[in-house]
């Protein structure tokens, strides 16, 4: 009986018209059945077999574009790589969730297993504490959201979605997803989401399923998993291809970065698009058919440029089986790549820089740690010193031992050591808080500093993680406890708590029922266990711990060896051990050395900015912004641990110096308060103004620097030579004075016309990141001499003294010099617009100029240079505890210029030790011979002090 109907219904479906009208309905729906054999019994048809053929049109990446240097040298290229992809095959049953997830992590842990690394560029990243954060802010942060609870506008973001923590996305996500277990399995709604997951795994599994629900909207598209993958991954995943449904390896390119860390902060790096990214792109260039699995230039050139880089992509058509399998492939269509982008900048200048930089950092370091536990704050900011106790404390603060190493099982000796002091320590201090917030209740401003530090640092975590809420700063209690500090946190908290700015959902409190002391306790059990396990809280402790000398210098020196971040000669290793060399001699000779960087022990000065333009084109030839970073760990998938290290670095290497930081500029703003005096008449070439040492129009009014000396009877060349205050406190006075009447809003007025004149009103024309200028708006005599509120980055100061130099040409400065497509053939040739000119009778900046060769002139270390330089110092204090930012404008040759030098040293000290920092560049540019000592790998040493500011 079975065998009769299953030969009716095979009669059926092999007729004419039945295979006719099924071929249609499936072709329809893309999807056709082939078939292959048709059995003939009897006089009749009978389908043997058939095949599933689903048809697919795929996309072809086309190869970025490269990136070249103004002389042809490469900078940024694509190497051939394999990743690793999985395509959405999955059946949509109750199992669906789980067999994706079993797939993904069997997938990373080959990639792992091999040294590879799992694509991992989520907005959420771990901290250095292993917990979730978010890594970006503002407007992106609500568009991230917004795309996370599926959301089309950031107005539609519910409040609890709006203010939701990374933990909160992350619990959600995982639930979406189902990327977790049961707690307890005979209650079937006990999910946990990431229970039974490390942080670490948990982040991988959600942003690859996150990406994967992504291109479900779009057919037919990969999520990557691991982008360049080894050979040694593509075969293990090509043997275990049976049980991982839907992954496979593609053969696709990786970008690369050649001497990334000198080039890292202008060329940016590329990365999955996002999709505010992607909504920009494909408004601005509809054509390039941008889609969410594209990889795209996320900062610098790369994304100033992504246009132009991006190419063109082809297609094929695909015939695959139902697990994914290629049966077929017509309709190629070629992509084209990327053109290729040529810099202004100079490769071999830029690296030369950037080494100069470094090393004159480090020789400034090396003057200024002492052999002492603690140094005076009450001199001159000039006068600051390091102890060597701060050199000890962060190496553990900047990470640059590890501790979490302490607890690995191949940890050392001396590691173990620390590690026992530390646990002792972290004992008792935790004991010491409890009983704090539990029994003594002292009063704020009874605490001892350490005690004081703690507190401070227990808010702000409650502050941070949400628990502590909606404080009102103009409540009596607020204001009692944060700024007249006469009452304890044990009660700051418990009137929290009755004025519901606790939070209690954060507590995990198992009723909505609770007393304020119930309560009080979870907030108490809350820190502790929070504490426990900070990172931060423990790199508090070692401050302490290295003040009460539980440990030693010599076992901070210990460390770095056993964990090898220094490595000593043989014979100096001998000599150490032998008791023979301090820890002091030990560190300081790292410093000179250059194995322990300014950047790793983030003292001040740690970074700094050069920025080199060509004065007669607005081409910038160097732009330096240190310390750099290995862009080729950002690209091709970001290597997560890689990126938390550079959040967590105090020294901020992500961050571009050059362009970004804006402080004032000082006395470089001087020649521009001349050029406001000459213009408007209130000073001409010749006329004498008067030095005293105090600007005595105003009581009590400013010092000049040179105080309680005078400079006496100046010009305007004189003015600028000497930098002396005075002289442009009284062009600042005059610019401000009508009929009489001093009014500073007027003086204002007329120095910001100026500025505009230059260019500082406005960014600099660079195709890169950059932030906006800010010109005074307070004060027009302290204004006159880059103080008020001006504050403008190197690359705006940069553009300001190039106008200078070429006599009032204002360039819209530029990184671009041409662009070619891929095999070489021009395409276009960019060059700096000019933005306004600054005309001046020829006298003017005849004076301008003399002020400021005379700068040079007065210093002995540009006496031997083999070019005439022109220049202005800058000094622009900050903060009072920490030391002046140094700066330093400047061109050359004075007769006839080709360069202007701008450098910046962000807390360093004196302007005298930017002025040699730039020196040394010259020495560089214009004298062949001296590049090899300039550059010899080790600190460079330079000399306090200098005259004027």
């Amino acid at each position: 009986m079975f065998d009769d109907v299953k030969e009716a219904v095979l009669k059926f479906i092999t007729s004419r018209f039945t295979v006719i009208a099924l071929v249609m309905i499936l072709a329809a729906s893309g999807i056709l059945y082939r078939l292959f054999e048709l059995q003939i019994i009897n006089g009749e048809s009978y389908l043997e077999s058939f095949q599933l053929r689903i048809e697919k049109t795929k996309d072809i990446q086309a190869t970025r574009g490269n990136i070249y240097d103004r002389n042809g040298n490469l900078l940024a290229y694509n190497e051939l790589a394999n990743n690793v992809v999985i395509e959405d095959v999955y059946e949509s049953d109750s199992l669906r969730d789980e067999n994706i997830n079993e797939t993904i992590n069997k997938v990373i842990d080959i990639v792992e297993s091999n040294g590879d690394t799992v694509v991992n560029d989520l907005s959420i990243q771990l901290d250095e504490n292993d917990d979730f954060e978010y890594t970006v802010e503002g407007t992106t942060l609500l568009r991230f959201l917004a795309d996370i609870y599926g959301h089309t506008t950031i107005d539609q973001l519910a409040y609890e979605e709006r203010t939701a923590t990374p933990d909160e996305v992350m619990e959600y996500l995982g639930k979406k997803f189902e990327i977790g277990a049961l707690t307890d399995p005979e209650d079937n709604k006990s999910f946990e989401a990431g229970y039974g997951y490390t942080n670490d795994r948990f982040l991988k599994v959600v942003t690859l399923r996150y990406y994967m629900s992504l291109n479900s909207y779009q057919k037919y598209i990969d999520t990557t998993i691991a982008e360049a993958v080894s050979d040694q991954t593509v075969s293990d995943i090509m043997e275990n291809s049976d049980v991982l449904l839907g992954v496979s390896i593609e053969e696709n390119t990786a970008r690369k970065y050649v001497d990334a860390e000198y080039f890292a902060l202008i060329l940016g790096y590329t990365g999955k698009v996002s999709s505010t990214e992607l909504a920009q792109l494909q408004a601005d260039y509809p054509d390039m058919d941008y889609d969410s699995s594209d990889t795209v230039g996320k900062s610098g050139i790369e994304q100033a440029m992504e246009s132009t880089l991006q190419g063109t992509k082809g297609s094929e058509t695909v015939y695959v089986d139902t697990v994914g399998q290629v049966l077929e492939t017509t309709n190629y269509v070629e992509p084209r790549s990327g053109n290729d982008v040529y810099l202004t900048i100079d490769k071999n200048l830029q690296e030369a820089c950037y080494d100069i930089l470094e090393s004159r950092l480090a020789g400034i370091l090396v003057n200024k740690i002492v052999n002492a536990k603690t140094v005076s704050t009450t001199v001159k900011t000039s006068d600051l010193k390091i102890a060597i106790y701060d050199v000890y404390f962060k190496l553990f603060e900047n990470s640059v031992i590890d501790t979490t190493h302490f607890t690995e099982d191949d940890a050392k000796e001396t590691e173990l050591k620390v590690l026992s002091v530390f646990n002792s320590k972290q004992e008792a201090v935790l004991e010491g808080l409890r009983s704090e917030l539990m029994e003594k209740q002292t009063p704020y401003n009874e605490l001892s500093l350490e005690y004081k530090n703690y507190e401070t640092y227990i808010t702000t975590i409650l502050r941070d993680n949400n628990v502590l809420v909606n404080e009102d700063t103009e409540d009596d209690t607020y204001v009692t406890y944060t700024k007249d500090e006469s009452i304890s946190l044990y009660e700051y908290l418990h009137y929290a708590i009755a004025q519901n700015w606790i939070d209690i959902t954060k507590l995990s409190l198992d009723s909505q029922y609770t007393d304020s002391e119930e309560i009080y306790e979870h907030i108490v059990s809350y820190i502790t266990d929070k504490l426990g396990n900070d990172l931060t809280f423990s790199k508090m402790l070692y401050r302490y711990i290295l003040e009460d000398d539980l440990i030693s210098g010599r076992d901070c020196c210990n460390v770095l060896l056993e964990q090898g971040v220094v490595k000593l000669e043989d014979s100096e290793l001998k000599s150490w051990n032998a008791g023979n060399e301090s820890a002091y001699t030990f560190i300081i000779n790292r410093i000179n050395n250059l194995e322990l960087t300014p950047a790793q022990l983030n003292l001040d000065p740690c970074s700094g900015s050069i920025v080199i333009t060509d004065v007669n084109t607005g081409d910038v030839l160097a732009l330096v912004s240190y310390p750099g970073y290995d862009n080729n760990r950002m690209a091709n998938g970001v290597d997560a641990e890689y990126y938390a290290k550079l959040r967590a670095d105090l020294s901020t290497p992500l961050y571009n110096y050059a362009t970004q930081q804006r402080t004032a500029p000082g006395s470089t703003f001087k020649p521009l308060s001349a050029t406001a005096g000459l213009m408007e008449g209130v000073i001409t070439t010749t006329s004498s103004i008067r030095c005293t040492g105090t600007f005595d129009k105003f009581t009590n009014g400013p010092h000049c620097w040179i105080y309680p000396s005078s400079h006496g009877e100046l010009t305007v060349a004189g003015g600028i030579t000497n930098s002396c205050n005075c002289f442009f406190y009284e062009v600042g006075y005059r610019l401000g004075s009508e009929n009489g009447t001093y009014n500073s809003d007027k003086g204002l007025e007329i120095l910001r016309k100026y500025c505009d004149m230059y260019g500082l009103t406005e960014k600099s024309g660079i195709e890169i990141e950059e932030s906006a200028p800010i010109v005074s708006t307070q004060d027009a005599v302290r204004s006159a001499i880059g103080q008020g509120t001006n504050s403008f980055t190197t690359v705006q100061l940069a553009r300001y003294i190039t106008t200078v130099a070429n006599s009032g040409t204002c360039f819209n400065l530029t990184l671009i010099d041409k662009t070619t497509d891929s095999n070489g053939n021009l395409l276009q040739e960019y060059s700096a617009t000019v933005r306004n000119t600054v005309d001046l009778p020829s006298s003017y900046w005849d004076a301008i100029h003399s002020g400021m060769r005379g700068v040079v002139e007065k210093r002995s270390d540009y006496s031997d240079l083999n070019v005439q330089v022109a220049g202005k110092t800058g000094t622009a204090q900050e903060r009072s505890d920490r030391a002046n930012h140094a700066l330093f404008v400047s061109y050359a040759p004075y007769n006839n210029p080709e360069i202007s030098i701008t450098t910046r040293v962000a807390f360093g000290y004196t302007s005298s030790y930017a002025a040699q920092i730039t020196r040394d560049v010259y020495d560089y540019y214009y004298n062949v011979d001296a590049r090899e000592e300039l550059l010899d790998g080790s600190a460079q040493s330079l000399e306090g002090g200098g005259t004027g500011d």
